[in-house]
């Protein structure tokens, strides 16, 4: 079996590193404008309540903006089908992995987690404690670590296919 080449999953990586900083430092930006800072324990349906409807477009915008840019990523880096979807799922779950850490690592939040969120605004708000999404993101980059794995053989013989 051939492996995956290792340079482009260190520049997958880097890219889906930074983009969950940048995207934390958004959020740290919009929460400080909404005067959430220091952001309340749980990031629940009465805290969303008090953001403005524009500001929620807003946010729907940046939301769907990185998913674009995801895609995009994965139609760049990707070169089969399968591959980018692989490319993309490896992304996001280390995008979103990394934007928890960027959070913690500039306004120590979530505080635990335990601690709820509201994981996205598209199509309506969804809440979920944070473990949630970071356990579905190892599965993302589990998925896209075995779509991305080259096909076909390598002059090996499967058990198949001796006689």
């Amino acid at each position: 079996m051939r492996t995956l080449p290792w340079n482009r999953l260190t520049i997958i990586a880097a890219f889906a590193i930074a983009m969950g900083h940048l995207e934390a430092v958004v959020v740290v930006y919009i929460r400080k404008l909404m005067g959430i800072i220091p952001t309340p324990e749980q990031l629940d349906p009465d805290v969303i309540a008090q953001i403005p409807t524009w500001l929620i477009g807003t946010e729907q915008t940046r939301e769907a903006a990185t998913i674009v840019m995801l895609i995009a990523l994965g139609l760049l880096a990707g070169r089969t089908a399968r591959e980018r979807l692989g490319v993309f799922l490896l992304a996001f779950g280390i995008w979103d992995i990394f934007y928890y850490i960027s959070l913690k690592a500039m306004i120590d939040w979530p505080a635990s987690l335990a601690t709820t969120d509201c994981l996205f605004l598209i199509p309506r708000p969804w809440y979920a404690p944070v473990w949630l999404p970071i356990l579905a993101s190892c599965g993302l980059i589990a998925i896209g670590l075995l779509l991305m794995r080259p096909t076909g053989t390598s002059g090996r013989t499967s058990r198949n296919s001796r006689a």
